[in-house]
């Protein structure tokens, strides 16, 4: 039950911390996996399948964009994500209502049961 349960959190706002950490600096999905493991001290463990359709909805919004890029001394170019302006404002609003959400359940949850 524990892990359905943390699915689902992750899901929820898992739109909000790619757009994070694509809004801090250019990158590529698989860098994006690496600091979300990292960040995440392990919480936060994704597969390519699970990235990249977030990846997408967020493109298709104008949240982000993405480019193109050939490494020097590699032959295969990269898909570079980089956030817009719009993506940089949606992201200050998830973070003011993940602000309230967790707010709210900490007032809730804080109480002690009876």
């Amino acid at each position: 039950m524990e892990e359905k349960f943390r699915q689902q959190i992750k899901k929820g706002v898992l739109d909000m911390i790619v757009l994070r950490l694509v809004a801090e600096k250019p990158t590529y999905g698989y860098e994006i996996i690496q600091e979300l493991e990292q960040r995440g001290k392990d919480f936060f463990q994704l597969k390519e399948g699970t990235l990249y359709p977030v990846l997408y909805r967020l493109e298709d919004g104008g949240l982000i964009r993405s480019e193109w890029k050939l490494q020097e001394g590699r032959n295969t170019p990269k898909k570079y994500y980089t956030a817009t302006d719009q993506g940089r404002e949606v992201f200050q609003e998830y973070r003011s209502v993940w602000e309230q959400f967790v707010q709210t359940v900490n007032e809730i949850c804080g109480e002690e049961m009876q």
